[in-house]
């Protein structure tokens, strides 16, 4: 058993020639990873200082048992209040790899969020080569204004909030944006190109094989992320090992190897969004340097390629190469009876608002059935049996059946279904087992007949393609409440 202790504490950060207030953990941005093994105790101590109501989700642990310490606000738990503290009581069973934590409240994870390194037990190693030293690459979005006021601000519009100004990694968008490019420095007497407060640097040695623990903190992109020359061989995804390589959605986590074996200088690590929707997104390339020993800063870095903005072709792919070990030593339990089926139609549109600017807001919907926010915890409304808060007859399928993957429609009480999007979804509580994906409606009598029931990926975030569906399957054996996150 060990102790953290995380101060939530607001802090001026400057990105992008913009200095401004952020709320931090411990005043670093990305924060702190936390370590552990597989079977610690760990108690983390969270003392709030912003001016924010504040609750950290542990995305990934199971929290067998254990729903108190999962961390969404009003779900779970309450917020932490400002000048409080809580302790999160977090025992890790059956889980190793990389996971992350981070604010669940509000547009808050836009800055507090951090890498969870979950190490074997001692004496047991990993399922891969061993690699030589391993980095940490937190991928994550910079706004130069406020994103609690760029939220509001959405909302009075009715409109979706502005996109990020940067992609990150490690807190820093690299070289290619304005303002940051026109940053030398000066260290041992010489100026340098690239500052380190905009760009992060890794080092290696040539022939030498190196992890990377690679988590998407994006709020809603897709990332692509390579390396200029260098191969990338994926051995785990969200704490749960597989084989083969890069797309990551947000909120999951991806480990992969690399070799330094290319002319030593310095190359581009580099990120960039996915979308295969007509949508606005933010298209610009985030970039860290990976430099060989003994290369001089002086040296421009080799620019990435990266697949193209829409390249579903490569996406699909990759993931369908995605597996599991399915060893002895690392089995795939995918659960082969099943108990209850459940159809989830997620939407996102627009529906008319008399105090928004416009006249409309947006609005999701899931099976037909709009999404209200509620204005009392489900905790709270379950203990004093509130009534119209919390319920159990959710409908297992939508209740009027339409194409739910083809073109807007009206439907849902007057809701005007939205433009298709590959959308994440994260499962509090569990992972599941992605035994189908598809593009189109789900077909119930022809589509199982193509699940992979032997070697698939264990997860706990999964992309939905864009216009199409997902199929998992899980084990219900953890009790309490828990929620699936549309990011």
């Amino acid at each position: 058993m060990f102790f953290i202790y995380m101060q939530i504490q607001v802090k001026n950060v400057s990105r992008l020639c913009h200095p401004k207030p952020i709320v931090t953990v411990n005043g670093m941005f990305p924060g702190p990873t936390i370590y552990a093994r597989e079977g610690d105790t760990v108690l983390v101590n969270v003392t709030n200082h912003a001016q924010y109501n504040m609750s950290i989700h542990w995305h990934g642990l199971r929290q067998y048992r254990n729903g108190w310490a999962n961390g969404p606000a009003y779900i779970t738990q309450c917020p932490i209040k400002t000048g409080n503290f809580y302790t999160y009581n977090m025992t890790i069973t059956g889980q190793r790899g990389t996971l992350w934590w981070h604010a669940h409240i509000f547009w808050l994870r836009a800055t507090v969020y951090g890498a969870i390194v979950i190490l074997p037990r001692h004496g047991t190693g990993f399922p891969f080569p061993q690699p030589c030293s391993e980095t940490n690459l937190v991928l994550g979005e910079w706004w130069n204004n406020d994103v609690e006021e760029i939220v509001k601000q959405g909302n009075r519009l009715g409109l979706p909030p502005n996109m990020s100004d940067a992609h990150t990694i490690n807190g820093k968008p690299g070289p290619l944006f304005p303002c940051s490019e026109k940053r030398p420095y000066r260290k041992e007497g010489r100026w340098r190109k690239f500052s380190p407060v905009d760009t992060f640097a890794m080092e290696v040695e040539q022939g030498k094989t190196y992890l990377l623990r690679i988590v998407n903190a994006a709020l809603n992109d897709k990332l692509f992320f390579a390396i200029v020359g260098h191969n990338l061989i994926v051995v785990e995804v969200d704490a749960v090992y597989t084989s083969q390589a890069i797309l990551i959605a947000p909120g999951q986590t991806t480990n992969v190897l690399f070799q330094a074996n290319q002319v030593p200088s310095r190359y581009f690590m580099a990120a960039r969004s996915f979308m295969d929707a007509p949508l606005s997104i933010d298209n610009k390339t985030t970039t860290a340097i990976l430099q060989y020993k003994g290369i001089p800063n002086s040296v421009v870095p080799v620019i990435s390629q990266l697949p193209a903005l829409n390249d579903t072709a490569f996406v699909l792919s990759y993931n369908a190469n995605l597996r599991s070990l399915n060893t002895e030593k690392y089995p795939t339990n995918v659960p082969l009876k099943v108990d209850r089926h459940l159809l989830f139609t997620i939407g996102l549109g627009i529906n008319p608002c008399t105090t928004c600017l416009n006249g409309t807001q947006l609005t999701a919907s899931l099976n037909n059935i709009t999404f209200v926010m509620p204005q009392i915890g489900l905790l709270q409304a379950h203990h004093f049996n509130t009534k119209g808060v919390f319920s159990t007859d959710f409908p297992d399928l939508p209740p009027t059946t339409f194409t739910y993957t083809g073109a807007p429609l009206t439907a849902n009480l007057g809701t005007k279904l939205g433009t298709r999007e590959s959308h994440p979804i994260h499962l509090h509580g569990y992972n599941f087992f992605i035994v189908g994906t598809g593009v189109g409606n789900f077909d119930p009598k022809k589509d199982p007949a193509k699940f992979n029931l032997v070697d698939t990926p264990e997860r706990n975030t999964i992309g939905v393609p864009t216009g199409g569906w997902a199929a998992i399957r899980f084990r219900a054996e953890n009790p309490g409440k828990y929620i699936r996150i549309t990011k």
